[in-house]
C-alpha cells in the first residue's frame, strides 16, 4: 500500500503539470454557447482570428502565459453552460459601451493593463476585427512605458500592423503592445505563418501603389532556432555579406518553390513567390545579429528588447514606410511607393484594362544620363571616351582662410555651430526635375526654369573672400568653364551676373517628381519632433532647451528621428549608387543602373540647391548682422560669438522676432538648432589634411555621395 509522503507526491506532480484544456470541440461549443465570436474571443487572447480556430481544431495549442488566461476563460464558461444541460439563450446585442471587456487575469506575468476601451460591436467569425489591443504580455522593455502615437485608420486585411519582431520563444511582438504566438521552427514555415495567418502588412501610399510587404524581425535567438548562424562573417563589407547558395537554409527555402532576389539571403532576405492574380506572395526579414539595423541610422535599436524594437520600427512604418533595407533602400523605395511608374487604363480598341505610364513618374525603364551627369566608371563615359568634365554639385566642406580674420573675430571667446534640420529634404521641396531623357545643346540661352547640366565659365564672378564660393563643393573661386545644374547658373544670375552657356544637356518632360516623397518625410520628421517635446509653439529658448534633453525624453522616437534623419540622406545618396566589388571593370553595367531611380541628375539638383540655399542665408547673415562664417561642413556653419548661445548672434528685429532671410531656430526642415563644434573642429583638421569628413565621421554625409 502506497504511503502518505508517496501519495502526496504524486499530488504534488500533477499540480505541477499544465494546465488541461477541454478538446478542441468542446472549445468551440463553450464559446457558442456564450455567445462569443472567435473574433472577440481573438480580442481578449490578444490574439489573431486563425489562431483561435487553430485552437478549435486542433491544429495549435496556445502557449503560457495565454493558456492559463484560455483556461481560466473556458472553466468559467463550462461552469455557466454544462454539457448536458440546455444553453442559455444568447441575449440580444447591447449598446457597445454597455459590454464588459474581459480582464487580464492574474496569471499573466506583465503589467496591468490600461484602462479598456469599449468594443466593438459584435462581429461574424470571416471577419477579424481591428481591436484595441491594451498590453496582456511583456510587450515593452522595464525601462519606461510606451508612449501612445497617433494611430491611422487600420486596414481590415492588415489588423495587426506591418511588422513583427520575432523572438526565440516563438512570441512575436507587433505594434501598439500585440503579441503573437508563432509555432514556426524553419525559415519556410515561418513565410508561410506571415502570409496566412500573421495578419501582418500595410495598405499601399498611393492608389497606383502595391501593399507594402510584411515584415519580420528576427533576433539572434529567433535566427538560431530558424537554423541561421547567429553571426554572418566574412571578409566582405556588412552589406555584401550572403549566405552560401548550398547554405541548409536557402536549399530549404528554394525547394519548397519559395525565390530569393538577387541581393540573396543577406540581412535583409526578401521571400517570395509569383503573384497568384492580384496577391502579392512575398515577406521580408530582417536579421538582428546580422547587422540589419545600422548602429548610424538606428542608434542603439538592436540591443533593445523585441517589444520596443517594435515600437520603433512600427512609428517609422506608419510615418515613412515599412522598411525593406538599409534607411537608403527605404528612402528610394519610398519614392517609387508614392510615385508609382505605372497605372490601369482601359485600352479602348479591346475595351481591357492595361497598364500605363503613370504621369509624373520615372516610369519602368532605365535612363542613362548625360554623359557629364555619370561617374567616371558608368558606361556612356567610359565606350565614347568622353572627357568633357563632370558635374561637382557636392555639398559645402569649405573652411575660411586663417588672413580673412579679423582681430575683433579672432578675440570672441565661443564658436557656435548651427546645423540645419534636413537641409536637403527642405532643398527637394517644389524642386522641379527632368523626368525624359537628356538632349544635347549647343550656345543655348540659359533658362532658369529648365532642369538640365550646363556648361558655362563662371570664373570672372568675384565674390567676398570671406565667404564660400557657391559654385564649388570646396569654396574656392572656379577657374575655367565646368558644368553646373541649374540651380547653380539660377544663382549667378541672381547674383547679377551675365551667364552664357557653351553647351547644355537639357530635358524637355519636367515634374515635381519628390513633392510627395519630401511632405510625407517632413511631416514624419516635425511629429516626432513634437512627440518629444519639440514643437512650432515653441520660443527660441523653449526650442534650444527642448533640442537639448528630446534624446533623454524617449530614446525609441529619438531613434525613429534618427531613421528619419538617414532615410533621407541616403535616399538622396542612393540616386546616383556607385559600383560595388573588388571585380567590378570600369565601363561594365552594374545592377543599379537597370532601375528607374538611378538618376545622378535629381542627386545633383537636390544637392545644387541646398548649397545655394545655404550661400543666400550666409550673405543675409552678413547684411544683417556683419558676421562672417569660420567653416561649412555639408549643412552645418560654425560663427565666432560672443556667447555659448545662437541666441548670441543671430538676427532678430527691435519686436523680438527672428528677421526672415537669414538663419533661423525651429524644427522644420530647413531651420536651425545648435549643433556642438567639437565635431566640426575634427572636420577642419581632416580638410587640412586632404582627407573626407564625410568618410571618417560616424552620421555623417557620406551616404549623399552613393548610398547604402
Amino acid at each position: 500500500m502506497a504511503s502518505e509522503e508517496e501519495l502526496f507526491a504524486n499530488i504534488d506532480a500533477l499540480l505541477e503539470e499544465e494546465p488541461q484544456l477541454p478538446p478542441p470541440a468542446e472549445r468551440a461549443r463553450l464559446r457558442e454557447a456564450a455567445g462569443i465570436t472567435q473574433a472577440r474571443l481573438a480580442q481578449a487572447l490578444k490574439s489573431t482570428v486563425q489562431t483561435v480556430k487553430n485552437y478549435e481544431n486542433g491544429r495549435s495549442e496556445p502557449k503560457s502565459p495565454r493558456l492559463e488566461a484560455y483556461q481560466r476563460l473556458l472553466n468559467g464558461w463550462a461552469a455557466k453552460y454544462p454539457a448536458h444541460s440546455t444553453p442559455a439563450v444568447p441575449a440580444a446585442p447591447v449598446a457597445p459601451a454597455a459590454v464588459p471587456q474581459p480582464v487580464a487575469p492574474a496569471t499573466f506575468t506583465g503589467p496591468a493593463a490600461p484602462e479598456a476601451k469599449a468594443p466593438a460591436p459584435v462581429e461574424t467569425p470571416a471577419a477579424p476585427a481591428t481591436p484595441q489591443r491594451p498590453a496582456a504580455r511583456p510587450a515593452t522593455s522595464s525601462r519606461r512605458p510606451a508612449k501612445k502615437t497617433a494611430k491611422p485608420a487600420t486596414d481590415p486585411r492588415f489588423p495587426h500592423g506591418p511588422l513583427a519582431v520575432l523572438d526565440g520563444d516563438g512570441s512575436a511582438y507587433g505594434v501598439d503592445g500585440i503579441v503573437l504566438d508563432c509555432p514556426a521552427t524553419t525559415v519556410v514555415e515561418l513565410v508561410e505563418w506571415t502570409l496566412r495567418e500573421s495578419g501582418l502588412g500595410a495598405s499601399k501610399l498611393n492608389r497606383y501603389g502595391k501593399d507594402s510587404d510584411p515584415l519580420i524581425v528576427l533576433t539572434a535567438a529567433a535566427a538560431v532556432k530558424l537554423g541561421l548562424p547567429e553571426r554572418l562573417e566574412g571578409h566582405e563589407q556588412r552589406r555584401s555579406l550572403r549566405l552560401p547558395e548550398d547554405h541548409p537554409v536557402v536549399k530549404q527555402v528554394l525547394k519548397a518553390k519559395w525565390q530569393l532576389t538577387q541581393r540573396g539571403f543577406g540581412p535583409w532576405a526578401r521571400i517570395y513567390c509569383k503573384a497568384q492574380g492580384r496577391k502579392r506572395q512575398c515577406v521580408q526579414l530582417a536579421i538582428l545579429s546580422w547587422d540589419a539595423l545600422d548602429e548610424r541610422s538606428w542608434p542603439s535599436v538592436a540591443e533593445m528588447e523585441p517589444a520596443d524594437i517594435a515600437r520603433v520600427l512600427g512609428v517609422y512604418a506608419q510615418r515613412v514606410i515599412t522598411p525593406r533595407g538599409s534607411t537608403a533602400v527605404s528612402g528610394l523605395e519610398l519614392m517609387t511607393a508614392l510615385r508609382p511608374p505605372t497605372k490601369p487604363e482601359r485600352d479602348e480598341e479591346t475595351g481591357n484594362w492595361v497598364s500605363s505610364y503613370n504621369p509624373g513618374s520615372l516610369g519602368t525603364e532605365p535612363m542613362d544620363p548625360a554623359p557629364p551627369e555619370a561617374t567616371q566608371e558608368h558606361p556612356v563615359v567610359v565606350q565614347p571616351g568622353w572627357t568633357g568634365g563632370f558635374l561637382n554639385e557636392e555639398a559645402y566642406q569649405w573652411v575660411r582662410s586663417l588672413d580673412t580674420l579679423s582681430d575683433e573675430e579672432c578675440m570672441l571667446p565661443f564658436a557656435v555651430g548651427l546645423d540645419l534640420n534636413t537641409a536637403f529634404l527642405a532643398a527637394s521641396a517644389r524642386l522641379v526635375v527632368g523626368l525624359s531623357a537628356p538632349d544635347h545643346f549647343h550656345n543655348v540661352k540659359f533658362n532658369p526654369k529648365i532642369p538640365g547640366s550646363w556648361l558655362v565659365d563662371l570664373s570672372h564672378i568675384e565674390l567676398d573672400p570671406r565667404l564660400p564660393s557657391p559654385f564649388t563643393p570646396d569654396g574656392t573661386r572656379p577657374t575655367g568653364r565646368a558644368w553646373y545644374q541649374t540651380h547653380t547658373v539660377a544663382y549667378a544670375q541672381e547674383l547679377g551676373y551675365d551667364v552664357h552657356p557653351i553647351e547644355a544637356y537639357l530635358r524637355r518632360e519636367t515634374g515635381a517628381y519628390l513633392d510627395p516623397w519630401h511632405d510625407r518625410l517632413k511631416n514624419a520628421y516635425v511629429d516626432t519632433l513634437a512627440d518629444l517635446g519639440v514643437t512650432k509653439d515653441l520660443t527660441d529658448t523653449e526650442f534650444l532647451a527642448a533640442m537639448e534633453r528630446h534624446k533623454q525624453a524617449d530614446p525609441a522616437l529619438a531613434a525613429v528621428l534618427a531613421a528619419i534623419k538617414a532615410t533621407v540622406k541616403g535616399g538622396v545618396g542612393k540616386l546616383r549608387e556607385r559600383p560595388q566589388g573588388k571585380h567590378y571593370k570600369d565601363g561594365e553595367r552594374w545592377p543599379a543602373l537597370e532601375r528607374p531611380t538611378w538618376r545622378p541628375d535629381i542627386r545633383a539638383a537636390v544637392i545644387s540647391k541646398a548649397r545655394v540655399n545655404m550661400h543666400r542665408k550666409l550673405g543675409n547673415m552678413v547684411k544683417m548682422t556683419g558676421l562672417y562664417p569660420l567653416a561649412v561642413l555639408s549643412d552645418c556653419v560654425v560663427y565666432p560669438s560672443p556667447g555659448a548661445s545662437p541666441l548670441d548672434f543671430l538676427p532678430y528685429a527691435a519686436s523680438g522676432k527672428p528677421q526672415p532671410g537669414g538663419f533661423r531656430l525651429g524644427p522644420t526642415p530647413g531651420l536651425a538648432k545648435l549643433e556642438g563644434v567639437q565635431e566640426m573642429l575634427w572636420a577642419i583638421d581632416l580638410m587640412e589634411k586632404g582627407l573626407n569628413p564625410a568618410r571618417h565621421i560616424k552620421g555623417g554625409d557620406a551616404v549623399l555621395d552613393e548610398g547604402e
